[in-house]
């Protein structure tokens, strides 16, 4: 289903079940028509792809050109893959499809569509794998029908991506997209776009050295799971770099800071704020680093930059944990995505942040960096004509969608009715209780010649469960930030019976975990969530992971009060709550006890939206200062 589609049916104020009707009828429409093209030769789709193009490039409305264009994709698709779509895969798009429903198919419906007005469509997903697997195994579907398919990949050089960005379809992250995005903008300069550029032969804009942007237009973007790209990556703003001289008396700077801070009592000389991961000197603090000991290197550095990068080393040590928040490989510090569990790879924290860490870590410090260019995910995908989008966790998040981006979520029914079967959640006083009853789940799954997927919020404690299961002869594959490269072939294994999987979190895997028919009969994948996530919606994607397409499954939430989760709350306050806690022999705690989980993931939900939400006040205000300056407001380097 297409943006245009969605706002077609809203324009006559359907309610839920009469549009779920309607969509229905015209499903129904398109699957009639699909079977009639059968008895057409390759080539006679192929001329009657051609003939939409022509009547979409003469004006011709899209909603009108729709059935016709699904058919021809579902029909496409079924010679080109042998996959066929279901009438819930034609009814999705910008609409809330459960996970594991076949999004990837459902894409080139409306990428198919929108494609025929050759402005260029991109299909947006969370990492240059699933972008290489789709545009593989997608592309024969819109070859067939005449257009062409590109991919971008993160080594790519600027002649490829130029390549990529002309074809009809190109695929990609939301990361390179935006990237490209601010790069183009580098290319252009900081003057206000149209004021005397030169052309190229093609007419494109051609910036100061003469090389032209490698996207060409921003028309229509299709984004794969829309509410970890629209939402959860929208606190961290797109940024490229400006390396500043790594001087010795900066690198002399960070290493002192990491052992200053050594000599700072807590609440006393220093404040943390959890929630906000933020450090800040008092001024008892602030007396006391200016009397400490220092190396003759930073003797020049003046005292207001001195107390900012303790207070950055502050929020190293208390706000980012390693092999939760980061990763250590090859001597380097690599961020790890919080709701994915993936390495975010070329990332940086900002402001001197970075280099703490590395300080903390005790391996080279790199380059301190700046800003050349930035812009935010929500400005970014607000410089598309139309955008839509698939997830299957979106309804938590359906008034910011609406609210920050003008869309609206519908919920398509399942393909086959869902048999997922929830156990009561299990609460612990301890960690070291919580998972020794995990391993006691694990071996009664395994009894049951069940199949297992347990999630983890960190690194850390997937490869700590991994150690506790091998103590046990237990066997089981661990999927997290240091093994990524392994990550198909993991999670397609994943539905054996007997197998255990241990998964940092499971958002946008984007690999199906396909059972055997032994492990159906025997009742399914089990998931086994070890905490809450700093989202419901991520608590969905892993649980969604069980009882796809009508298959058996079932899953279990086990919490205790030394989760991650509560690293928010303040400390004083924990240890109250921990003194409160009676359990019992086992370390186990009333169910009523799930009521305080529940309170603190809202609690960091609330949080995450006011940061999204004020992130993009201040965007606002900033594109609206720079605009009537004559500037480019993406641009941070103005002044040369």
């Amino acid at each position: 289903m297409t943006e245009s589609w969605i706002h077609w049916i809203r324009a006559f104020g359907r309610p839920a079940a009469a549009k779920l009707s309607h969509w229905r009828a015209m499903a129904r429409r398109i699957v009639a028509r699909s079977e009639e093209l059968r008895s057409f030769s390759d080539a006679e789709l192929r001329k009657r792809a051609q003939e939409l193009r022509w009547q979409a490039k003469a004006g011709i409305p899209l909603r009108r050109l729709l059935i016709e264009a699904f058919a021809l994709v579902r029909e496409s698709s079924r010679r080109t893959t042998g996959l066929v779509h279901y009438p819930v895969q034609i009814m999705g798009g910008i609409a809330e499809m459960q996970t594991g429903e076949g999004k990837t198919l459902t894409a080139t419906l409306p990428a198919f569509l929108r494609g025929l007005l050759g402005k260029g469509v991109h299909i947006v997903t969370v990492n240059d794998y699933l972008a290489r697997r789709d545009a593989t195994e997608m592309g024969p579907i819109y070859e067939l029908l005449g257009l062409t398919v590109g991919c971008i990949q993160t080594p790519m050089e600027s002649d490829e991506r130029r390549e990529a960005y002309s074809k009809d379809i190109t695929y990609g992250t939301a990361k390179e997209f935006g990237f490209d995005f601010l790069r183009d903008r580098l290319r252009l300069g900081v003057s206000p776009v149209g004021a005397s550029r030169r052309r190229n032969g093609n007419g494109r804009m051609l910036g100061a050295r003469g090389d032209a942007p490698v996207q060409r237009g921003h028309h229509f973007a299709l984004i794969d799971e829309a509410d970890s790209i629209l939402i959860d990556e929208a606190r961290t703003p797109l940024i490229i770099g400006l390396t500043f001289p790594n001087d010795a008396a900066t690198v002399s700077l960070f290493r002192w800071c990491q052992r200053a801070i050594s000599h700072l009592e807590a609440n006393v000389d220093f404040g943390y704020e959890p929630h906000r991961r933020s450090a800040y000197l008092t001024d008892a603090g602030c007396r006391k680093v200016l009397l400490l000991a220092k190396p003759a290197l930073i003797d020049s550095i003046d005292t207001e930059r001195i107390y900012k990068h303790v207070e950055q080393a502050l929020t190293a040590r208390y706000g980012f944990v390693r092999d939760r928040d980061y990763v250590v490989v090859n001597n380097e510090v690599k961020i790890v995505d919080e709701s994915t569990g993936r390495i975010m790879d070329g990332r940086k924290w900002q402001d001197g942040l970075h280099q703490a860490i590395e300080a903390k870590e005790m391996v080279p410090i790199t380059a301190e960096s700046g800003e050349a260019a930035r812009i935010t995910v929500q400005s970014y995908f607000r410089q598309y004509n139309y955008i839509a989008g698939m997830t299957g966790t979106a309804v938590q998040a359906r008034r910011e969608i609406k609210k920050t981006y003008g869309l609206s979520v519908a919920v398509i029914p399942t393909h086959r009715p869902c048999i997922r079967k929830g156990y009561p959640p299990r609460i612990f006083a301890t960690m070291e209780a919580k998972r020794l009853a995990i391993v006691e789940e694990i071996e009664q799954m395994l009894a049951a010649n069940r199949a297992v997927l347990v999630g983890t919020p960190s690194v850390d404690a997937s490869e700590a469960l991994g150690r506790m299961l091998a103590e046990r002869g237990i066997e089981c594959q661990i999927l997290n930030a240091r093994h990524h490269e392994l990550e198909a072939e993991i999670v397609a294994q994943a539905g054996q019976s007997g197998r255990v999987t241990v998964a940092t979190n499971m958002a946008g895997r984007g690999t199906d975990i396909k059972l055997t028919d032994e492990l159906r009969k025997a009742g399914g994948l089990h998931v086994i969530a070890t905490e809450m996530h700093s989202s419901k919606r991520i608590d969905r994607q892993l649980i969604g992971r069980a009882a796809r397409q009508g298959d058996p499954g079932t899953y279990r939430f086990f919490l205790s009060l030394e989760d991650e989760l509560l690293r928010v709350l303040e400390d004083d306050y924990v240890e109250r709550v921990r003194r409160r806690a009676h359990p019992d022999e086992k370390g186990e705690l009333p169910r009523s006890w799930l009521r305080f989980f529940r309170k603190t993931q809202r609690f960091v939900e609330k949080n995450h939206y006011k940061q999204r939400r004020d992130l993009l006040k201040f965007e606002k205000k900033r594109m609206e200062s720079y605009r009537s300056m004559g500037l480019d407001p993406c641009l941070e380097l103005t002044e040369t």
